[in-house]
């Protein structure tokens, strides 16, 4: 469904991608993995065509979309729940999916009614703006808004960041429910051993480059990887 090949990316002369390769496939959950600082939101803004690439390509179901702009890249199926939430605060929670509904690839899979079901909490609070949620239910509304644009593949920058136990457990509920769905997910997240359970396959991402590609089992059975890549 997704593939980056040798994607190099810039911030002015610095340099900040170097060869970044993998695929996502149909249904797949593939996680970006890696400190703080190694370019795993780096990676995913140059693929949703918010930085723009100096080398490489990106491809989405077989169609080039490297140099796309941003709503294009939208447009070709890819929904964003970026990092820090960023929905729309003077607007309603109903406003603020209503103000992302595609119906682009024929009958929507994601409606109102099926968002209210996968977050009950959202539909109580309907009414309330954006600003006067709390942290977890402006996370629950944040994935809503992209589920709305209908997307074939859903990308997760930071799904837990800053959130209590509980509440990251009830995210990480919902995207194993999207995943039985065969929803295609690119998560970057902190929470290794909560992805081990849900991800198909991990990418570790080391000073803009590919360290180590493989399965949870893998994974798990590596502790190496942990330690060299993913331990502050």
């Amino acid at each position: 469904m997704l593939s980056v090949r040798h994607l190099e990316s810039s911030y002015g002369p610095a340099q900040v991608l170097f060869d970044i390769s993998f695929d996502v496939g149909e249904g797949e959950v593939v996680t970006l993995l890696g400190r703080n600082g190694m370019g795993k939101t780096t990676t995913v803004n140059s693929i949703l065509g918010l930085v723009r690439p100096k080398a490489g390509e990106i491809a989405f179901e077989g169609r080039p979309i490297r140099g796309l702009a941003s709503y294009k890249v939208a447009q070709c199926g890819i929904g964003l729940v970026p990092e820090g939430r960023q929905i729309f605060p003077t607007l309603t929670v109903e406003e603020n999916l209503i103000a992302t509904a595609a119906t682009r690839f024929g009958t929507p899979r994601w409606t109102l009614q099926r968002v209210w079901a996968l977050f009950p909490r959202l539909r109580e609070r309907r009414r309330n703006l954006g600003s006067q949620l709390s942290g977890g239910e402006q996370q629950m509304l944040a994935i809503g808004r992209a589920l709305m644009t209908n997307p074939k593949l859903v990308v997760l920058d930071e799904a837990t960041e800053g959130l209590a136990p509980l509440i990251r457990a009830e995210i990480w509920s919902c995207l194993a429910s999207l995943k039985a769905e065969g929803q295609a997910i690119l998560v970057i997240d902190k929470n290794v051993d909560a992805l081990i359970p849900l991800a198909d396959r991990h990418v570790v991402v080391e000073k803009g480059r590919v360290a180590w590609v493989g399965t949870s089992g893998e994974l798990k059975a590596d502790a190496s990887v942990k330690d060299r890549f993913l331990h502050v």
